[in-house]
């Protein structure tokens, strides 16, 4: 079986290096108590809880799955109810929640560390209370005074949990599309009716109550998008107390039969006049969806970052043991029959990406979080303003950078272990079959990626993009005397030149052919990608080299920092390529004839 230690090493490193958190938080009114030790014990104790706790119930829910009843109630895989006690009764889903509705105030740099955990330990557990701090924050920003007396202090306390009901049998990710109805109650409440399908943790028995966010239209709704509420529709009413009363008409119609995450329930959800409360204003319900969906969107990084560390361990641990042939030069250990296959180049590059994706993600993912805590809690608006525009440019990103990376760990990993990769017992294959979700939800990465190219690069004339081109540039400008530094900020500084000239190029090219934009959008989205990680690669090769000493951890990082420059980073030309090549080769045959 797998085993998994947390990397308490390289989120300091993250953190408190490249990152300098300590100072960050300190201009952060809201967080200037929060220091390194409170930071630190907060890590150390979620590491004990995800590699005692929730780690070993992850092939327990593989195996076992979920199980529903006649009346359309499920329970988690054994041991998930429990956990999900634990988690609670420590407080952990309260942690970077609003004090007044009962959370801990803690930065979301430290949340989104303690999740990465736990997405590593089990994912499918996890999912019980992702959504929650999404449904969370929406809440927070569009429900009324009422909703967030009633609800929020349940969902941060873990007592009630809360998902995202969106995707209905005719549509995905056109929104427009949608056919659940919701017609007004005459007391303040509305009736919904219609079917939800693919909702996570949609019903299960580790919260007391439910909390479903669900699209829906009005009867005087107009078409399309413009035409959509949004209405919270809870499992169990509350009653005059705030407890959990009667139970509304919403419930599992069946669950879903996945290629993994088995142990978190997938529902069919059926609204059979459910009772519902508007949130927000009528026909302006993607509005406050989106702040769900994009706190999701950041949370589903999150996941493949969580299974890309337990893959990447679980590789280096079997590459060191496992002995196979001899090391080209000679043998490494002449006293065994043969030498651990760690020697070999190709074992070794596959190792290395493992690293580079993991270990890149980590500084991505960490430094979002950062920009998170600085968009909501910075005194100077000008600081939070920047701050919101790089979490929008990023955010697509992150999904889909980090996913797509996330999967290549997995599947490589399984390479890594050969044909005991392919084999339950050692785990590596529910890690392939559980990351492969999340390329395709909340948006599959196609969709991130015309967001990121339409929307975050174009819409805007570039200005993000320029934004983040300004901290790129200052740090080239700062290292261009130290001749150390040359094998990474030369690249860099390359590919700054060719991503500014390919974006030009690209808006030119949409104004000229439509089609141009959702050819060039995934090569881009990559593109934009290894930018951002080869910036942080960068600063990270320069934390080591200027490190007064280098331990073993040090090394690894120049390493892999160099590793990620002449081995990673030149599929950057095949993309500018790619993008350059246009539509053309896309679109020229006809449908009938594919």
């Amino acid at each position: 079986m797998p085993s998994y230690t947390a990397p308490l090493r390289d989120m300091r490193f993250v953190m408190f290096d490249l990152l300098e958190a300590e100072r960050d938080l300190a201009a952060l009114p809201a967080f200037a108590g929060v220091d390194r030790d409170t930071i630190d014990a907060v890590l150390e104790e979620a590491a004990r809880f995800a590699s005692t706790v929730v780690q070993p119930l992850n092939a327990v829910g593989d195996i076992e799955g979920c199980r529903i009843d006649a009346d359309g109630n499920v329970s988690a895989p054994p041991g998930f109810r429990d956990a999900y006690r634990q988690f609670g009764d420590a407080g952990w889903p309260a942690l970077s929640c609003d004090p007044a509705f009962g959370g801990q105030g803690l930065p979301v740099l430290v949340n989104n560390r303690v999740y990465e955990m736990l997405n590593s330990a089990n994912q499918a557990w996890l999912m019980y209370s992702g959504l929650s701090h999404s449904a969370y924050e929406c809440l927070v920003a569009f429900g009324n005074e009422e909703q967030k007396r009633v609800y929020l202090p349940k969902i941060v306390s873990g007592e009630w949990s809360g998902t995202m009901c969106l995707t209905e049998a005719q549509c995905g990710t056109d929104l427009g599309l949608i056919k659940t109805r919701a017609d007004a109650a005459g007391d303040g409440a509305y009736a919904l009716t219609g079917t939800k399908i693919f909702i996570s943790a949609g019903e299960h028995d580790c919260s007391e109550n439910i909390i479903h966010l669900v699209l829906a239209r009005l009867p005087d709704a107009p078409a399309g998008t413009r035409g959509i509420s949004l209405f919270l529709v809870p499992k169990f009413l509350p009653d005059a107390d705030g407890a959990p009363g009667a139970r509304n008409t919403i419930r599992a119609g069946s669950l879903e039969h996945k290629m993994g995450i088995h142990g978190n329930a997938t529902c069919v959800m059926n609204l059979d006049g459910a009772r519902g409360w508007l949130i927000g204003e009528p026909h302006k319900g993607l509005a406050a969806m989106f702040v769900m969906m994009n706190s999701a969107r950041l949370g589903v990084g999150m996941q493949s970052l969580g299974l890309a560390e337990m893959a990447t361990q679980n590789a280096i641990a079997y590459a060191r043991d496992r002995i196979q042939g001899r090391a080209a030069t000679g043998p490494a250990n002449p006293g065994k029959a043969a030498d651990p296959i760690i020697v070999h180049p190709d074992v070794r590059r596959m190792l290395f990406t493992c690293k580079a994706h993991t270990e890149g993600g980590r500084a991505l993912a960490t430094w979002v979080a950062q920009l998170t805590d600085r968009a909501h809690a910075h005194p100077d608006p000008a600081v939070r303003a920047e701050a919101n525009e790089l979490i929008a440019l990023l955010t697509p990103v992150v999904k889909a950078a980090l996913t797509d990376n996330g999967f290549e760990v997995c599947n490589l990993a399984v390479q890594v272990l050969g044909g005991h990769g392919f084999i339950r017992e050692w785990g590596m294959e529910q890690l392939v079959r559980d990351a492969r979700i999340n390329m395709i939800y909340e948006g599959t990465n196609g969709i991130q990626a015309l967001d990121l190219l339409g929307r975050k690069v174009l819409h805007d004339g570039g200005a993000r993009l320029g934004l983040l081109r300004k901290l790129v540039g200052a740090f080239l400008d700062v290292q261009a005397g130290d001749e150390r530094m040359q094998a990474f900020t030369a690249p860099l500084r390359a590919l700054d030149t060719e991503l500014a000239a390919v974006s030009a190029s690209v808006a030119a090219d949409v104004g000229a052919d439509p089609d141009a934009l959702g050819a060039a959008s995934t090569p881009y989205l990559r593109l934009l990608g290894h930018y951002v990680h080869a910036w942080l690669w960068a600063r990270m090769a320069k934390l080591a080299l200027d490190a007064p000493a280098r331990d073993a951890f040090l090394e690894g990082k120049l390493a892999t920092a160099r590793f990620y420059f002449s081995k990673l980073l030149p599929e950057t030309s095949a993309l500018l390529a790619v993008i350059r090549s246009g539509p053309g080769s896309l679109m020229t045959l006809d449908a009938a004839a594919f």
